[in-house]
């Protein structure tokens, strides 16, 4: 019952950083070295906003009434253009690995990145994390927010990682960051990538 309470607080604390661009420690993609791969050329084009922004949890089946075909998704992830806002919340040295694997990911699916300069971005991913230790155990809480061009809140990711620990004794010296492991930053990294097309995708249909 104590660690759904604490787990409940955290993602409250995630929630309240996400309405508030204020943060102590916060990553711009930018100096992230992208990876050598070359990413696919392809030409930006805009996105229509839905009613109102849906919601996807980690780990949860994505509610889509229609899916669409392996064709049409390729086809939407090749228009997209996705710019990575700066990362909210995490540590410089957790937010690294996330903000790489994110590229990598990214890169993968088949979605075009885009600089922060960029203003042919279709989409813009805001990600607000926070770190929970109890015991020996640390929990990663993080919401991702997708915007269009304008500002307009389009979806929502959330959700939590176990952390792999990065060292055994980091959680109990102050700093909950320290325990956790690149590992878990880049799984963080390849679900969002992976709920963000999926989301792309049950558009089409």
């Amino acid at each position: 019952m104590r660690r759904s309470q604490v787990t409940t607080v955290s993602l409250l604390v995630v929630l309240a950083l996400a309405a508030c661009t204020n943060a102590k420690d916060v990553l711009e993609p930018s100096a992230i070295t992208p990876p050598t791969a070359a990413a696919p050329t392809t030409q930006g084009g805009g996105t229509a906003t839905p009613a109102g922004p849906a919601t996807t949890t980690a780990g949860a089946p994505a509610t889509t009434t229609t899916s669409a075909t392996p064709a049409q998704t390729a086809a939407i992830l090749a228009r997209t253009r996705l710019q990575i806002a700066p990362i909210v919340g995490a540590s410089v040295e957790a937010a690294t690995p996330l903000t790489a694997e994110l590229q990598t990911r990214a890169r993968q699916r088949g979605i075009t990145l885009a600089g922060s300069a960029d203003q042919a971005a279709t989409h813009v991913l805001k990600g607000y994390f926070s770190v929970i230790s109890e015991g020996k155990d640390t929990t990663v809480i993080y919401v991702w927010d997708v915007y269009d061009p304008s500002g307009n809140r389009l979806h929502r990711i959330n959700g939590q990682q176990k952390a792999a620990s990065a060292n055994s004794g980091a959680n109990g010296g102050g700093d909950s960051w320290k325990a956790v492991a690149p590992a878990t930053m880049q799984a963080i990294a390849d679900q969002t990538i992976d709920q963000f097309a999926a989301w792309l995708g049950g558009k089409a249909g």
